[in-house]
Order: C-alpha cells, then structure tokens, then sequence
C-alpha cells in the first residue's frame, strides 16, 4: 500500500506562489522522476509530501490514505536530501543505521543492512568516519544508504548524486533502478539531470512555474515535448528550433528548408499560414547522397568519445546541428546535402510555445497526474 497521491496542492511563502494546484499520481512500485530547472519549486514539494513542511491547500495520500495531519515520523517514508542532514557526532555506519536502531533490529540485521548499502553505494571503507571527514559525494551517499537501508515503501530521493563524481554517477544509474525494483518502492526521484531522468523514470513530471508542465513517459517526453521550452532541457546537443510557416496543397502538408520541402503529418494542415517552430533533434538528421536532400554547408565538426557533433548552415544561413555516432562516415567540409525523418519532426505554435498535435489535441501542458 504505498502509491502516492498529490491533489491539487498549493504552497506560498508570503506572495511567492511556489506550487499551484499540483496533481500527481505515482502508482505503487514505481519511479516517478520530477525534473525541472532551479527554483522550479521540486525540493518544496518534496518536503510536503514528506510533512516536513505544511501545505497551505491540498491533500498528500499515501496507499489512499490522507496523510495531510499526520506527522513526519509517522509517515513511513524514506528521504534523502540536498543538505545531507547527517548527525555530525555519528559514523557514517551510524547515521546510516540510524533508521534501522529506531525500527528496533537485531545487532546482527543492522550491520547486514549497512554494509549491504554501502557497498552498493561505494562507501564501505569510510563507514568508520564521521560526516566532516567525509567528502561531499560521500556525505551525499551515506544520506542515500540512510534512505534506503530500512527498505521503506515510499522513497523521496532529492537530487541524491549531485555531488558524486562522473564514474560512479554513471554506475548509479545502472545500479538504482535494480535496487528500488527489487524493494518495491514506490519512488519520487528529483533531478535536474535530463540522462538522470530518462534512466531512472518509469515516468517524468516535469515541473515549472509551479505547474507540472507535462506527465509522461520518458520516450513522450523527449519525442512528444509539450512545449519549446522542454524540447530544449532534453537532449545534448539541443535540438533545433528553425521558424517556418507550414504550406498545404494537393501533395500534402510541408516547411521549405534551404528550398526543398520538410513534409509534416498530413494531421498539421489547418496551421498552414501560420507562424510557428520547426523543432528536429540532431540525431534524426543524417547526410545523404541523394541530390533532393536539403542543401547546407558545413562550418565545423566537433567529435565526442561516442558521437560526432556537426554543424552546418542552410540556403539562408539557418544554423542546424547534426549528431551521428562516432566513426560513421560523413562530409568533413564543403556543401552536403541532409535527410530529415518526417516522423521525428516536431511543430510549435510560435505564440504560445506549445506543441501542435496532428491528432487536433493542441492544449498545452498536461496538469495531470
């Protein structure tokens, strides 16, 4: 019984309006991600949810249960924040026991579950240390291993590797979505990382201006973005973002890029006329051979470990990135001509910022659970 409900929660501090009428539902057993750019109001609701702080309208359930009047203590929840809150006068070892002595375990069934933790988390040589010889990616682990050594059913995880080197962060990714599957948690993860989300979310709410902006799967968020503003927090390099105005004739609906035509989904013709945003991700665009691609010239390339980042310039100097895994042949300088999937395109209303649905569904943000 441990599925989490927000409902229309609200939160100010004085007349800064943090949260407005937040909806969530996280289903029992899984990982919901919230994302979102500082100060978006995540660590707030966290904190709500928790009881650490009081709401000012809306209800926190948990496995159906309201929650809202019940104290921190009593909420059953496991919780890892950004200020580590470590008790400076413990080991680790004890800081991380801490859960499981206040639970009453044997001896024996503390130190199991401690050293179980760290070692998953890379902090078993340090257990012996206490917080101010730890540094901060051990600080930020060993409050981790606090959370998750008691197995509660409900997790609020608050950016929890932020401060851990690349390696291990990598590793984590790997690691924690094994570890919070096989204890059954139900998971609220924050992060401002988009690889973070994509790896660790069954689904992400993204949060901004006090409002989940979007809910959905990783693969809708990052291919379906609700608006411009969330095309540009996933994906590295951005994605383009290229001003057109759609046209609709008997051969269907399309942009002009460079002169030649971008097809769009047939379901996009009543914005034909329009002003709106072109939105392609580097990855959906490759070079070809062919002579109807679009026409552009390459400025420069920069190669990564795993990809090849190119940029080139179109008919009217319309900057547009490419990005093709490493070793895959490609034109190093001179004209080329380039390909775009229809399918990976993406239409913007330029007013409003929001994401244009063929199917006719052209609301903005999904406020929901």
């Amino acid at each position: 019984m441990s599925r989490i409900e927000i409902k229309n929660l609200t939160k100010s501090f004085k007349e800064d309006v943090v949260l407005s009428g937040i909806d969530l539902d996280v289903p029992q057993g899984s990982t919901l991600v919230l994302f979102g750019p500082s100060g978006a109001g995540k660590t707030v609701l966290l904190r709500c949810i928790a009881g650490a702080i009081e709401q000012d309208s809306g209800d926190v359930l948990l496995g159906g249960a309201n929650v809202s009047d019940v104290l921190p203590e009593h909420r059953g929840i496991g919780m890892a924040f950004q200020n580590f809150a470590l008790f400076p006068h413990m080991s680790a070892h004890d800081n991380i026991a801490s859960p499981l002595t206040a639970r009453k375990k044997t001896v024996d069934q503390i130190r199991e579950g401690v050293e179980a933790v760290a070692r998953l988390l890379k902090i078993d040589h340090v257990l012996d240390h206490t917080p101010k010889a730890l540094s901060n990616g051990q600080k930020q682990r060993t409050a981790l291993a606090r959370a998750l050594v008691s197995e509660p059913k409900v997790l609020l995880l608050d950016d929890p590797l932020r401060n851990v080197d690349a390696k291990l962060r990598f590793e984590m990714r790997l690691e924690l979505p094994r570890l919070l599957s096989d204890q059954g948690a139900t998971v609220i993860y924050v992060t401002q990382d988009y690889r973070e989300a994509m790896a660790l979310g069954d689904r992400i709410a993204v949060l901004d201006g006090g409002h989940i902006i979007q809910n959905g799967t990783p693969e809708e968020i990052y291919r379906k973005p609700a608006t411009i503003n969330i095309a540009k927090l996933f994906g590295d390099p951005t994605i383009n973002l290229l001003d057109v105005v759609p046209i609709s004739d008997a051969t269907g609906v399309y942009a002009m890029l460079s002169d030649q035509r971008i097809q769009l989904d047939p379901g996009l013709a009543s914005y034909a006329g329009k002003h709106c945003v072109l939105g392609l991700r580097p990855e959906a665009l490759s070079f070809t051979d062919a002579s109807d691609g679009v026409p552009v010239t390459i400025e420069a390339e920069t190669p990564f470990n795993e990809k090849s980042v190119t940029l080139v310039t179109t008919l009217r100097k319309r900057e547009i990135l490419l990005s093709r895994p490493s070793g895959t042949p490609a034109p190093a300088s001179g004209t080329a001509h380039i390909t775009i999937d229809p399918s990976d395109a993406v239409l913007f209303d330029r007013e409003t910022g929001l994401r244009i649905d063929p199917n006719g569904n052209n609301q903005a943000a999904e406020r929901a659970a």
